[in-house]
């Protein structure tokens, strides 16, 4: 009857999604259920992985983080929303996501607010941004920490855009954001709104002459083939945002939420360097293909975006983060 009455919890246990996983009868693990849009090769992925096992051995296994790859708990937006209700416990979300709950967040993803990767670095892990995270309470969720998602820049068919006078008249694929239009055209492009999916072909058919992104997409997505010329212009560096459910935190002790917002920051240098090293393969496999990378002063394009910089910002909230951010470069 013991057997029966066990079975019958936990088989109502895997009926209701429920976040606790017997591991005996005595004692029972909370699963952390993280929802990923990309696949389980990711920098990020990997970076959260790590971050799991540690939790769980420095919390005596009453955590086991399992990170849902490939939008299996639905798409960023969706996913920000189940966190908000405590129906998961984490995601991993872009910036802009969480601009929509506080423009404050727009700073930290405005044109060339990065001078590099060791900038952003050095910002993300600097504690400057930690009243920023925290203050998102309200809304449902805390923001943990931020990864990179890498530098985009602009990629071509005919030729590298080597000069701010070589963006003129080209049409470039963007991100479907009025600032990012808005950039292209600081910088004498024209900025197209597109979805991803659509880019090779477009560019394959004419219809763009390029479009920006970071090395690993360009990669993995093979639009090497129709754009050949990767210029490392770095004009955008959209952190990606580790969120947690603020009902989720609440239900924990002092002690594991502290450890767990630790190892949360902790595992920002880590995917910082396991995107680093992708980058690499990355780039080297899409040489092998035939495609040319070229470094540009990126002095000219900033410049061209300064306007636009000033225009962002509309609080003296957003002023006095931005003028944190350049003041570590």
């Amino acid at each position: 009857m013991f057997k029966t009455k066990a079975l019958k919890l936990a088989t109502l246990a895997v009926v209701i999604g429920s976040s606790l996983t017997f591991s005996s009868f005595a004692a029972a693990t909370t699963e952390i259920k993280a929802a990923f849009n990309q696949s389980n090769q990711h920098p990020q992925f990997i970076a959260l992985e790590a971050f799991g096992k540690k939790l769980n051995e420095q919390t005596d296994g009453r955590y086991k983080l399992t990170v849902y790859p490939n939008e299996l708990l639905g798409d960023q937006r969706a996913s920000l929303e189940l966190v908000q209700n405590g129906a998961i416990q984490m995601a991993m979300v872009a910036n802009p996501l969480i601009e929509n709950y506080d423009k404050t967040f727009r700073v930290i993803g405005m044109p060339y607010i990065y001078s590099g990767p060791e900038h952003q670095e050095k910002v993300f892990t600097s504690g400057t941004l930690d009243p920023l995270f925290s203050s998102t309470t309200k809304f449902g969720f805390e923001v943990l920490t931020a990864y990179t998602a890498g530098a985009r820049s602009m990629y071509t068919k005919h030729a590298p855009v080597e000069n701010i006078a070589a963006m003129k008249g080209q049409k470039i694929r963007v991100m479907q954001s009025d600032t990012m239009i808005k950039m292209l055209s600081c910088m004498g492009g024209t900025g197209v709104p597109m979805g991803q999916g659509e880019v090779y072909t477009a560019i394959q058919q004419g219809v763009l002459d390029g479009a920006e992104n970071n090395e690993i997409t360009y990669s993995d997505l093979k639009q090497y083939e129709v754009a050949p010329y990767f210029t490392a212009t770095r004009h955008l560096m959209v952190p990606d945002l580790l969120v947690a459910s603020s009902y989720f935190m609440s239900t924990m002790s002092k002690e594991d939420q502290a450890t767990f917002k630790r190892l949360a920051k902790e595992s920002t240098p880590m995917q910082f360097k396991a995107w680093n090293n992708r980058i690499e393969v990355a780039k080297k496999s899409a040489q092998e293909k035939g495609a040319t990378f070229t470094e540009v002063d990126t002095k000219p394009f900033q410049a061209s975006c300064n306007k636009l910089q000033a225009e962002l910002i509309e609080t003296p909230e957003q002023k006095a983060l931005f003028n944190k951010i350049v003041s570590m470069q």
